[in-house]
């Protein structure tokens, strides 16, 4: 079962969710289906092109132009790329994924890290150095200090580099990875403002703290691609959201693990999901169902969102600066919004209607990740493939059309594309270890430039950079290289109270934003009076745009000081009781003492602090269930859901906010048997009532697919993780026999459709 109540087919790699396009006029497709979708002559088939033949098939925003950075024989399935201190860009190859519809070889080790330069320096790579080969569906690397971090399902590695060799390899997670099918597993490796690693599709961060790595919980987030603004918020989407993201630092708030949704996290930044193909999109996998395709064959929304980066480069001119740009493969288009903030709050809205920044009429033109350059550029990896979709979810009507339409072929395509506006240069940049030029490049007009001389400084550590570094953090004038220098001075563990303390009493909110996400790692024994004092005085005050920040910070003061710190937070809970930020801020620091603050605060029922308290309440009493060790009883059910359903609907079954509902204690799963059979097979498509609550779209995302056609997975199989649910957790129901999942398969032989609540109604 699709790990997702509501998602339509979350991509693979790329986690995109769709295919190229198929031949239609009305011919019969594989497996008995026939297509009545009339194709345009000129998309009727989709024929492989050059990088020159594919540019001129794309509309690109006035003003701009689009540039071949690298293409075949140079790569092959790139999904991920990183520029080193040289302007050089390594690529991630998922050479494997799908090499055909039934996944055929897909974990033999032909995954590689490749090393793209330019020696010519005419802004196109001419040579290609292979850093690592052997791997199994790469995803992610991230470069930290001597060397890089490399994913590799189930494992997070780091190797040593010398004289761009591997010259060592260390694991750092063993579990990184855990769960989960190729479609949803952790990527992103993204090294953020705040000195720490996130990942998308996780709720892990990493970091190297005195020779040893560090693994933090931190809240789940997104599905493919990470990206950060210039306050180190985090941004991301699922594969039918354009974005999502925080509104606070990233390292906060994840303290209670009862706590199921923290305000704050996990927003849905543009409410508009609408998208605008320039050609006919019927190749994505469930374009049969109604709403998906429009009356002229196009999709009409985001169905593989992903790669999201936030545009913080002045190449393209102020209009765009702080931009959202979000990739859309199925509908071969990326798409731009516009950024707005107001306190901590994040908003957002399409930068066009009925049209993109850039769409194209070549099917296999496969946008899958965007980055920043370092010459400011927007940079663009294409996977350029016909297959995308995974085959745990791939329908029998896309599986026609790949057959019918020869789409498996070629495999070992790929390009990066760059997009710079007319009349400007864009000029790389390459680093050197010079100290004063790397704390010059802290106030860079480009953000990637910015974040990469952090990174450097932290790395080298050196730590007589101190005073250099606090002329820069004094100098507000300068608030970008002020909070680049506040953050790179964390790395350096040379920040000190007296540092931290006029941000805190600055007016303009960015400056005290930062000194409040920036106190959890230089909190102590010896300062942590005065700066509890400061916040008290800040809630006095009535700042509000404080005030989650001051709750989110009661666990690090109640290390030392419980009394105090829990008298804040109550004076908080009753000063800001409908504040929706302040109230889950408040609970994110009462793991397993929820109960006892609740009766204690004694609040209105009506108020929000009290329905906030309540939900958390209830939810931890529905985790008390069975001791029963169920995985020994369905061995292969248990396999089954680490792999299929656990990294959307969570490993305790309460589901994840974003991409799925529970699992545990839902009717839908202990009622009708027949009905849990029919969805695992067939799919269920939202919104979704269990018990008392309607879950829709954003809060879960759009529809589960079902397995039936999934040769992989046997009645008995079927059956198997079925009873794993249902006996799972809190739950207890009887058994589901192989027969009666038999019997199901047989009466809906040759049913694509996921049903809907409607149906069972």
């Amino acid at each position: 079962m699709k790990a997702i109540l509501f998602s339509i087919p979350l991509l693979l790699v790329i986690f995109l969710q769709l295919i190229s396009g198929g031949r239609f006029h009305g011919s019969a497709l594989g497996n008995g289906f026939a297509d009545t979708i009339g194709l345009k002559d000129e998309f009727s088939k989709s024929p492989v092109l050059s990088a020159e033949e594919s540019i001129r098939k794309m509309k690109l925003e006035d003003g701009f132009s689009i540039q071949i950075v690298a293409d075949e024989p140079l790569l092959n399935s790139p999904v991920a790329l990183s520029f080193d201190n040289k302007g050089r860009i390594w690529v991630v190859e998922m050479e494997n994924y799908m090499p055909d519809t039934l996944g055929t070889g897909e974990d033999l080790p032909t995954g590689k890290i490749v090393i793209l330069s330019d020696k010519n320096r005419d802004g196109r790579m001419d040579e290609r150095t292979v850093f690592l080969d052997s791997l199994v569906l790469p995803r992610a690397i991230s470069f930290y200090e001597n060397g890089i971090l490399v994913a590799e399902s189930p494992n997070l590695w780091f190797y040593e580099i010398a004289n761009d060799k591997p010259v060592s390899k260390i694991l750092v997670d063993a579990a990184y990875a855990e769960g989960g099918n190729v479609e949803h597993q952790p990527n992103g490796l993204f090294r953020a403002l705040d000195n720490w690693i996130y990942n998308a599709k996780s709720g892990k961060r990493y970091r190297k703290k005195d020779g040893k790595w560090l693994i933090e919980r931190t809240h789940f987030r997104g599905q493919w691609g990470i990206s950060q603004d210039d306050q180190g918020r985090l941004f991301y989407n699922n594969n039918s959201e354009n974005l999502q993201g925080d509104y606070f630092s990233p390292g906060l708030g994840a303290n209670n693990e009862n706590q199921q949704r923290v305000a704050g996290f996990s927003e849905s930044i543009i409410k508009n999901n609408k998208v605008y193909p320039i050609r006919q999109t019927p190749g994505v996998n469930r374009a049969y169902m109604d709403g998906i395709l429009d009356d002229s064959h196009r999709l009409v929304n985001f169905t593989a969102a992903c790669g999201p980066v936030i545009f913080n480069s002045t190449l393209f001119g102020g209009d765009y600066y702080g931009n959202a740009f979000v990739a859309e493969p199925s509908a071969n288009l990326i798409k731009r919004n516009i950024m707005t903030n107001t306190g901590y709050i994040v908003a957002g809205k399409q930068a066009y209607s009925g049209r993109e920044f850039l769409a194209s009429t070549d099917e296999r033109f496969r946008p899958v990740n965007l980055s920043v350059g370092p010459d400011g550029a927007l940079y663009i990896v294409d996977m350029y493939r016909g297959i995308i979709q995974h085959k745990t979810y791939l329908t029998p009507y896309l599986k026609g059309q790949i057959k019918a339409r020869d789409l498996s072929e070629p495999l070992n395509y790929g390009r990066i594309y760059k997009i710079v506006p007319h009349g400007k240069k864009a000029k790389g940049l390459s680093f050197t270890n010079d100290s004063r030029r790397l704390l010059k490049l802290l106030a860079h007009s480009n953000g990637w430039v910015r974040n990469k001389a952090q990174q450097m400084i932290v790395d080298s550590k050196d730590k007589r950079l101190e005073i250099p570094l606090r002329k820069i953090l004094n100098n507000t004038s300068r608030p970008l290289a002020a909070i680049h220098a506040l953050w790179t001075m964390e790395g350096l563990s040379v920040l000190k109270k007296e540092d931290v303390l006029p941000f805190l009493k600055n007016q303009d909110w960015t400056f005290r934003m930062q000194a409040l996400s920036v106190i959890p790692s230089m909190l102590n024994r010896e300062n942590y009076k005065e700066f509890s004092s400061i916040f008290r005085l800040m809630l006095n005050q009535d700042d509000v745009l404080a005030a989650p920040y001051l709750a989110f910070l009661n666990s690090f003061v109640a290390a030392f000081d419980p009394i105090a710190a829990k008298q804040l937070l109550m004076d908080l809970a009753k000063k800001y009781p409908n504040n929706i930020y302040t109230s889950d801020a408040v609970i994110s620091n009462l793991k397993n003492k929820e109960s006892a603050f609740y009766t204690e605060l004694a609040a209105d029922t009506s108020l929000t602090i009290s329905k906030r308290l309540k939900k958390v309440i209830e939810d931890q009493e529905k985790k008390s269930g069975n001791s029963v060790d169920v995985s020994k009883e369905y061995p292969k059910g248990a396999a089954l859901f680490r792999s299929i359903c656990q990294t959307c609907h969570g490993a305790d079954g309460n589901g994840i906010n974003g991409l799925a509902p529970p699992l545990n204690r839902s009717d839908w799963v202990t009622g009708d048997k027949s009905r849990l059979i029919k969805v695992i097979l067939y799919g269920l498509s939202g919104p979704i009532k269990i018990g008392a609550k309607v879950y829709k779209s954003p809060e879960v995302s759009g529809e589960m697919p079902g397995i039936a056609s999934n040769s992989n997975f046997s009645d008995e199989d079927i059956a198997q993780v079925a009873n794993y649910i249902r006996n799972s957790w809190a739950n207890k129901g009887d058994k589901i026999s192989r027969e009666a999942v038999s019997e199901i398969r047989e009466k809906y032989k040759g049913r694509q459709k996921a049903f809907t609540e409607a149906e069972f109604n």
